[in-house]
This record gives structure tokens, C-alpha cells and sequence, in this order.
């Protein structure tokens, strides 16, 4: 099996072997002195014509067998990404290095010769492209690029496109160096940390005013209804506003984030899947709006301090059950590397099998102090009926996304009303509605 795949690999590098303009004259006439020689009858010419021939031949066999990580020229690749994981729409810096595995001569001939074209996704490209910066050293090559990712997800760089030709410029091939990497993008995020009301809120809902402590060691902005004792003078200073302290051991209530998938589109194979629709594009900004929603929020509750955990819907909720997590260094890569592969449900009976098994797990695991906090897309009765149960047990808050198309199936009318009667706060903005328009509806039902 060892030596059929690497036969088949050994075809595929001859078969990526083109012919120079050179090589495609030396062919010419070598064929053409070959025909001379044997109508004429002159053997010389016939061997001249011949030996031509066989000199373009041997270079392509030289050139498609020849792999250029392996054997006294190996050439080994390295390429570094920071930041990894970037955010979408920030620039992330590669330094890609081409070098000799030995110092050797064939290694040096092979880089001095080679041309290099790295492979990124559209994804990560940006709408102007990747445009490098070349350095070339005797024994190494470095370049130097920057990306700018349009899309959250995981995204694949690489692997390295080499060009090179022969000693003599016969023959061309280029052949894939080195392996691919994998950049993961995270979603963008609205500092939601100003606008507190809504925190403040259910908060008192259900604590009251915070007491002073001696051990407390998180602060937040201050909201109407806070003790003034707990006014912290030198975080305010620095801060430029008024800032209180929030207990980390007592009164901070955990906060889970419900993200309904049903918000996000589908995942398509790229290579096979239809050719994008303005329609399809829409879905997909929507969908990244509705990611950049519920982490915002989630990220919002963590840096006041707030125990916290993104939960997306699954037909297995194996997220419902998963730790919450507490500070900003350990907490905001957790609840963000949770979003990089998120995407939609297949079906819409998928969809609300999803959504309900998520909720009656989040029932059986939630805390009698726990914050939900749900975006979600219109939904059926039946699936009402299980949100309007958490409602029972504590403080509920939902976003409810109106869609842009018509016929989603459920109205969002009915959903905001089942839910306000079942007790939830609920909220709803149309699709595409950015993070810091849909903290502010929450903090109108706040008030």
C-alpha cells in the first residue's frame, strides 16, 4: 500500500511539469533535425536531433521526481501566525520561512531557483488580497504577510506553492512544500461594559443592594440602586467614572448565554456546495451578527464578574452542562474559541429538536441563582412551552430575532407574547441587528 501511494504521489509531480518556452523550442528541433536527418540519411543529424529529445525528457523526469523535502537539498517550512486566533476584521501578521534542512549545496541551488506563492483561504485574504514583503538569504527565504479575515471560522493558510525550473530552463513545476495551517477567527465584540442597567437590574431582581466587603476584587460601572459604600475611589479615578466593587464570592449570580443555531445559516462544502446568492450572503452576515450578539453579552456579564458560559443548541446538549467560567484571562478565549466552528442546524425539525433538548438540559442543570440569557429566532408552541418553564425558576431574558424572509414558519409576535406571559423580559430586534442596538432594547425592558 506504502509503495502504491507513493507511486501515485511520484505520477502526480510528473504530471505537474510543464514545459518552458525553451524547452518547447529545444523539442522542436530536436524532432525536427531528428526527421531531417533520418529522410537525408545522416546519422549525426539524426543523433543531434535525438539527443535534444532525450535532454528535455530526462528534465522532466528529473524535475517531477524530485521532491523538494527530501534528500541532500531538503528545504523544511515554518510559517507563524500572531495573533492566532484572530479576531474578524483585525489585521494578524504571518512570517512564513522557506530554509535548508542542511547546509548543503544542493539545498542553496534549490532556494535560488525557487519561486514562492503561499495559499490562503478567500476567507483570510481580505478584500485587497495578501501582499508579501520577500527577503532572500543564501539559506533561508522569509516572508512577510498580513491577514485580514472577513469571516469567523476555522480557515486553512497554506500549504506553500514552490515554482522552480531546471538547470537549464527546460521544464517548470510547481509542487506543494510544507504543511497547512489552521487559523482559527474569532467573532467581533461590542464592549458592552458601559451600558450596565440591565446587569444592575437582574441583579436587584432577586439580591438587592450589595453590602461592602474587605475581599472584593472585581469592579464594575455603577448602577442606579448600588450602594454608595461600595464606590471604589481609585478604580474610579483612573477610570474616568464612577466604579463600584463586585463580590466574586457572594451576590454575583452566574449567567448563562442561550444562542438558538437556528439563527445560523447551514454549513455548505465550500467546493460542491451552490454558487453564493445575495441571499445567501445576507444569511451569513445575519448569522455572524446573531454570534457576535450572544458573546458580547456573555463577555459583557464575565468582566462585571458574573460566572458565565455560552450555550448553543444541539440535539445533544452536551454544552448545557458545561463549566461556567470566571475571569476575563481564562474566561473570554474560553467563551470565544467556543464560537470559531459554530453554524446552523440542517433542518428546521433539527432545529427545534436542538433547541427543546438544550432547554430541558439547561432545566436540570440550572441553579436557583442562575441568569438566563436567550437570543433566539421565532419558535412553535411546543418549544415555548419548554422556554416558558425556566421562566419558573429564576430570571429569564430573550432577544427574539425577527428573520428578513417571509414563511419562516413561526411568528415572532406570538413567541415575544408566550414568553412575556411565562414571565421572561423579551426583547426583539429584526436580523442583522448589531450587538450594542440589541443591548439597548434589553435595557428598555429593563427599565
Amino acid at each position: 500500500m506504502a509503495d502504491d501511494g507513493s507511486l501515485r504521489q511520484a505520477a502526480r509531480r510528473i504530471a505537474r511539469v510543464r514545459l518552458t518556452g525553451r524547452g518547447v523550442s529545444l523539442l522542436c528541433t530536436g524532432a525536427v533535425l531528428a526527421v531531417v536527418g533520418i529522410v537525408l540519411a545522416l546519422p549525426d543529424v539524426v543523433g543531434l536531433g535525438a539527443a535534444a529529445t532525450l535532454a528535455v525528457g530526462a528534465a522532466w523526469l528529473a524535475m517531477g521526481l524530485q521532491r523538494l523535502d527530501a534528500g541532500r537539498g531538503a528545504l523544511l517550512v515554518t510559517r507563524q501566525i500572531a495573533p492566532n486566533p484572530v479576531v474578524r476584521g483585525q489585521v494578524a501578521d504571518a512570517h512564513l520561512v522557506v530554509g535548508a534542512a542542511a547546509h548543503t549545496g544542493a539545498a542553496y541551488e534549490r532556494l535560488a531557483r525557487l519561486r514562492l506563492s503561499e495559499q490562503a483561504a478567500h476567507e483570510l485574504a481580505g478584500p485587497t488580497g495578501i501582499r508579501a514583503t520577500v527577503s532572500a538569504h543564501p539559506d533561508r527565504v522569509a516572508v512577510r504577510y498580513s491577514l485580514t479575515p472577513t469571516r469567523r471560522g476555522r480557515w486553512a493558510l497554506g500549504p506553500l506553492l514552490t515554482t522552480r525550473t531546471d538547470v537549464f530552463g527546460l521544464v517548470r513545476t510547481t509542487q506543494p512544500l510544507g504543511e497547512p495551517s489552521s487559523v482559527a477567527v474569532w467573532p467581533q465584540t461590542t464592549d458592552l461594559h458601559a451600558r450596565t442597567r440591565v446587569r444592575g437590574e437582574v441583579d436587584r431582581a432577586a439580591t438587592g443592594a450589595r453590602l461592602a466587603s474587605t475581599d472584593d476584587s472585581v469592579l464594575r460601572e455603577y448602577v442606579a440602586g448600588d450602594d454608595p459604600r461600595r464606590v471604589h475611589w481609585a478604580g474610579s479615578a483612573r477610570q474616568g467614572r464612577l466604579m463600584v466593587r463586585a463580590d466574586e464570592s457572594s451576590g454575583v449570580r452566574p449567567v448563562t448565554v442561550l444562542l438558538d443555531r437556528v439563527l445560523l445559516p447551514a454549513p455548505v462544502e465550500t467546493r460542491t456546495g451552490p454558487w453564493p446568492t445575495q441571499r445567501s450572503v445576507q444569511a451569513l452576515e445575519d448569522g455572524e451578527r446573531a454570534v457576535e450578539i450572544a458573546a458580547s453579552v456573555a463577555l459583557s456579564f464575565l468582566e462585571a464578574g458574573h460566572p458565565s458560559r455560552l450555550v448553543p443548541t444541539s440535539v445533544v446538549p452536551h454544552g448545557a452542562t458545561s463549566r461556567f467560567v470566571t475571569g476575563v484571562r481564562a474566561g473570554r478565549p474560553t467563551i470565544l474559541d467556543m464560537t470559531v466552528d459554530l453554524h446552523g442546524h440542517r433542518n428546521a425539525a433539527e432545529s427545534e429538536r436542538a433547541l427543546s433538548a438544550t432547554v430541558r438540559s439547561l432545566r436540570l442543570d440550572r441553579g436557583q441563582e442562575e441568569i438566563t440569557v436567550a437570543l433566539l429566532a421565532p419558535v412553535a408552541a411546543a418549544v415555548r412551552h419548554d422556554l416558558a418553564s425556566l421562566a419558573a425558576e429564576g430570571v429569564c431574558w430573550a432577544l427574539v430575532v425577527a428573520p428578513r424572509s417571509e414563511g419562516f414558519g413561526h411568528d415572532a409576535a406570538d413567541t415575544v407574547a408566550d414568553l412575556r406571559t411565562a414571565g421572561w423580559h423579551v426583547a426583539s430586534c429584526p436580523a442583522g441587528t448589531s450587538a450594542d442596538r440589541a443591548w439597548a432594547l434589553l435595557q428598555e425592558r429593563a427599565e
